[in-house]
């Protein structure tokens, strides 16, 4: 089967054949006949498994054709929402189709502007949604198709409350679909309340769990230390072939970038590029003469090469099946290989749950960075500051600084930089265990201390 047999509207194929889609997965196998045809969906798969088009490629397609107006996506976290708006915009862009991201932490004026214009797709999240409808700030939108993504997540978050908010608010007269890696009895309930004779698949199979045969280690880490921690493991490491992934293209081409200048021979691998282009890196990376991939997930999708020794995750995926293909890319044929995921502290919650989900065995470990500045670290700063752009107020500071040489001048603001730089270059990257455990308390204390105040204004 292919897409084209869908017979989807001329411009949602147009974007379809860009995003490089050819043949559809089983969720979308099954899910897509399903919301053409208006019936509302119970549908049991992770996000790696191409579920993101499965319910959005049959929604545009109602939305290009006429045949509704306006659809709702809620999924529980902003970058999950950021990303399933972009993937709705790309496939929809050529048939006119407007989306729209709504979450909190920014101001409301232009999310409610571009509501109230019409824009035909909405990707939020739960708080800030509940917020607009209980302010009656967006009457007027009224979805004809509503998406639950990730339903068991937003019931891990302590959501489940303003879920059933935001339904009483959507009209009856709708397309309700839902979808969830796992079914505990609270989204089961939640199912029959919001979702008129629904119909049930699932693609959760036997391989959702990852290979044995795969060393799996994480390192906690701050932020700002990604980029030195791959370089660092990149130089420890005993690689014969490695893939790094990163969650965005752009990501993609800044680490290249950068490994490029430390010296490492790398390829990146994503959607932008051409056919030709990709066909050459591929042969390139399968011949050895480039060891090492940087790709997001979409253009690794069915990248079959052997001998791949190490699979890094710069960021940690947004989902567990992700995460399984990911480092299903190592390991293979009998082959042992490892794993290793870069997780800020931020990121605790996406590591538990992969965890949790997958049955991931996975050990913490630290970077020694040792105590003397290396010649990569000093790379390092001559490309940032190489890169400075310089600001219009500098040259006031510069002219007030007179009375300093220039030299004088350039090696006090090295040593700056050297100081501001003291908590990276010579130090260990990864956070110890008893580091770890007092973050993690911290975290489950943050966790039931959500739960409770989303309890306590139910009951107001």
């Amino acid at each position: 089967m292919k897409f084209s047999d869908f017979n989807f509207h001329k411009e949602l194929a147009k974007g379809v054949k860009i995003a490089g889609f050819k043949e559809p997965s089983p969720i979308q196998k099954m899910a897509i006949p399903l919301i053409e045809e208006g019936k509302d969906m119970v549908a049991q798969a992770h996000t790696g498994t191409g579920k993101t088009a499965a319910f959005g490629l049959p929604m545009l397609d109602k939305i290009a054709k006429g045949e509704v107006q306006r659809a709702l996506v809620i999924t529980p976290t902003r970058e999950l929402a950021t990303q399933v708006s972009d993937e709705l915009y790309h496939l929809g862009r050529f048939a006119g189709i407007r989306t729209l991201t709504v979450y909190g932490g920014v101001g409301y004026g232009r999310q409610i502007a571009l509501i109230h214009k019409g824009v035909q797709v909405v990707v939020a999240t739960p708080g800030r949604l509940k917020d607009l409808y209980k302010k009656g700030k967006i009457d007027g939108f009224n979805p004809e198709i509503v998406v639950l993504d990730e339903a068991d997540e937003m019931l891990d978050m302590g959501f489940l409350d303003e879920i059933k908010e935001i339904f009483e608010y959507i009209p009856q007269n709708r397309q309700t679909l839902l979808f969830s890696a796992t079914m505990p009895e609270p989204i089961k309930e939640l199912a029959k309340e919001i979702l008129y004779e629904p119909e049930y698949i699932s693609v959760i199979g036997d391989d959702e769990t990852t290979n044995n045969d795969i060393e799996q280690y994480y390192y906690v880490i701050n932020e700002n230390q990604r980029d030195e921690a791959i370089v660092k493991l990149l130089e420890t490491e005993e690689i014969d072939k490695a893939i790094i992934f990163c969650r965005m293209k752009r990501e993609v081409d800044r680490l290249v970038e950068h490994l490029q200048a430390m010296g490492f021979g790398v390829a990146g691998l994503h959607g932008d590029l051409e056919q030709m282009d990709r066909d050459s890196i591929i042969k390139a990376y399968r011949r050895s003469q480039v060891k090492i991939m940087v790709a997001t997930d979409v253009a690794a999708r069915g990248l079959d090469v052997k001998n791949v020794t190490h699979v890094f995750n710069y960021h940690i995926p947004f989902d567990p099946q992700s995460y399984v293909h990911r480092i299903g890319r190592t390991g293979r044929a009998g082959k042992s290989g490892k794993a290793i995921t870069l997780v800020s502290t931020q990121e605790f919650r996406e590591l538990s749950r992969i965890k949790k989900e997958v049955g991931a065995d996975m050990e913490l470990a630290t970077i020694s960075g040792g105590s003397e500045i290396e010649d990569c670290d000093v790379d390092y700063l001559k490309d940032v500051i190489e890169n400075i752009q310089i600001d219009d107020r500098a040259k006031d500071i510069f002219d007030r600084l007179g009375m300093l040489d220039t030299k004088e001048l350039s090696l006090r603001f090295i040593s700056l930089m050297l100081d501001l730089e003291s908590e990276n270059i010579g130090s260990n990257i990864g956070f110890d265990k008893s580091r770890v455990d007092e973050m993690m308390k911290a975290y489950e204390i943050e966790q039931k201390a959500t739960k409770s105040t989303n309890r306590r204004k139910k009951r107001r």
